[in-house]
């Protein structure tokens, strides 16, 4: 999904590639946190405890608390309210990323709130299971809402549009042709990220059918072929190339993304499902091609040919976001972070038909609210998703791919008027069907009567995924959140009222959410 100018994205991935010191460099490696305006802002210091060759830990000072060395995260800002007078159209492309969550786990677990700047609110929600009726095919749309302990104002009320695509049965779905495209950099023996690496791709591999095949490349200060295309019917030889790769030397990231393409082109299926799964903590610091023109123009050209993208990143410090996001919506996939191999088991595993199969592309969502019942409203999360209205029905224009059995869940709040009938607005959800490139689009009103009247009586997984996002919103020091008051502490309280019984991930985020506000006090 390009959600970004060429020039802009461009300059984000310059300043993070440049950024990047080398894995084996003898100094400080630079600290990258954003700025308010969503630029990539480095530091200089490396906290007490971590070891660059060549220097001793005690020379250290975190400054501010950081965490972590080498970071880089980007803040894309925070929606506004708008009024609907001034602007009645709300425009985006959808996500089903999650790894902004799951690199929040990774800070809490380590005894730190996480970054501000890697706070992305519609990753945090979508990372939960959701109640919305399932398509026969393609995706739907559904609505619903209701106040909120956490609206500006009593009158204020949230609006959840849910979409849920299609899930095909698994042995529904055409061959597999995947290229593992694997970081073996010196930087990857950190906390034996390498190793992770390599028992989150066995499961992978263990899942597979047998006409699917794996081919594997890494890069260090070279790519090269580890292995090429080989049926998953012999795990022996896939694993064996697997867990021969060792951590050494710098990152040249291009050159693998190179071979790796070029590995999935040469062996693509046309009846099958073609992606290249990259492995890494997002560092990319050596080779003639560090620039990211090269790497986009790379991936734009493969995504027009159906070979998708999933970047998958591991570790924290020495990490790069930013760039590990944005190579997968330009690869028209998806990015995960992977902490635990429970993470590991939920995308290659019991998502392995969401993490393959697409169901839809270029998928985007207009929301047109009716000035006559709507004051003003605001989009709550999807800031760096932003489509021009007028590009909403222009198929040329890239947005979102949408996997099996993925959900995406938008919350918008909304300043009613006086008016006490009419419908607040309609929702205009519209997609590419993969098979045959036709648009799809379908409508779904906003009526009155789909929203409940207090807060109690909506579904759990409308209360879930409000609490879920109030979390990201105190933890980003959204304005809004600020303006309420809203603190970690009052979150956990609503929190604890969640009915988490047989959901161990929302049962799991309660108490992320009391160790936060534990944190904070």
């Amino acid at each position: 999904m390009k959600r970004l100018k060429t020039t802009a994205l461009a300059l984000t991935l310059s300043l993070a590639l440049g950024a990047c010191a080398g894995d084996l460099g003898g100094g400080p490696r630079a600290i990258s946190s954003s700025n308010s305006s969503g630029s990539v802002s480095p530091m200089t210091a490396v906290p007490a405890g971590t070891v660059t060759p060549g220097t001793e830990p005690s020379q250290f000072v975190p400054p501010n608390d950081e965490p972590y060395d080498t970071v880089f995260f980007d803040n894309p800002g925070v929606n506004p309210f708008i009024d609907t007078e001034d602007d009645a159209l709300s425009t985006f492309a959808l996500d089903v990323d999650t790894g902004s969550y799951t690199i929040a786990r990774r800070f809490l677990a380590d005894g730190f709130l996480p970054d501000k700047d890697s706070v992305r609110v519609e990753e945090y929600v979508n990372y939960f299971e959701q109640d919305y009726p399932a398509p026969e095919q393609g995706l739907a749309v559904s609505v619903d809402g209701g106040p909120t302990p956490f609206t500006q104002n009593e009158r204020n009320r949230v609006v959840r549009i849910g979409v849920q695509a299609a899930e095909p049965a698994e042995e529904e779905r055409g061959p597999a042709n995947l290229v593992f495209v694997v970081d073996a950099s010196g930087s990857m023996d950190r906390e034996d990220r390498l190793g992770l690496v390599k028992e989150a791709l066995a499961r992978l591999v263990a899942n597979l059918r047998p006409d699917d095949t794996v081919g594997i490349v890494a890069y260090q200060e070279h790519a090269w072929e580890v292995l090429q295309p080989t049926p998953a019917s012999d795990p022996a030889t896939i694993l064996g190339a697997l867990h021969s790769l060792a951590p050494n030397g710098s990152t040249n990231a291009a050159e693998g993304l190179t071979l790796g393409y070029r590995m999935a082109d040469e062996a693509f299926r046309e009846d099958g499902i073609n992606r290249v799964i990259l492995c890494s903590d997002g560092v990319a610091n050596t080779g003639d091609a560090t620039g990211p023109e090269s790497i986009l123009e790379l991936i734009r050209g493969a995504s027009e040919r159906s070979i998708e993208l999933v970047t998958v990143g591991f570790g924290m410090g020495n990490y790069n976001d930013v760039l590990m996001e944005q190579l997968a919506d330009q690869g028209d996939g998806f990015y995960a972070y992977v902490d635990t191999l429970d993470e590991a088991d939920r995308l290659f595993v019991d998502g392995l038909t969401g993490t393959l199969v697409t169901v839809a592309k270029d998928a985007r969502i207009q929301v047109q609210f009716d000035p006559e019942t709507v004051q003003s409203w605001r989009l709550i999360g999807f800031e760096n998703r932003a489509m021009a209205d007028e590009d909403f029905r222009d198929d040329s224009v890239d947005a979102g791919e949408i996997g099996a059995g993925h959900t995406v869940t938008a919350l918008y709040e909304i300043k009613p008027t006086d008016a006490t009938q009419g419908a607040f607005g309609s929702v205009y959800l519209r997609w590419l069907d993969p098979a045959t490139n036709e648009a799809i689009e379908v409508e779904q009103p906003i009526e009155r009567d789909l929203l409940a009247d207090g807060f109690e009586s909506t579904s759990p997984r409308f209360q879930q995924d409000v609490v879920v996002a109030q979390f990201a919103e105190v933890l980003r020091e959204s304005i809004w959140a600020r303006q309420t008051g809203s603190t970690l502490s009052d979150v956990a309280a609503v929190a604890q009222r969640l009915d988490t019984e047989g959901d161990p991930k929302l049962a799991e985020f309660v108490g992320l959410v009391q160790q936060a506000a534990a944190i904070s006090s």
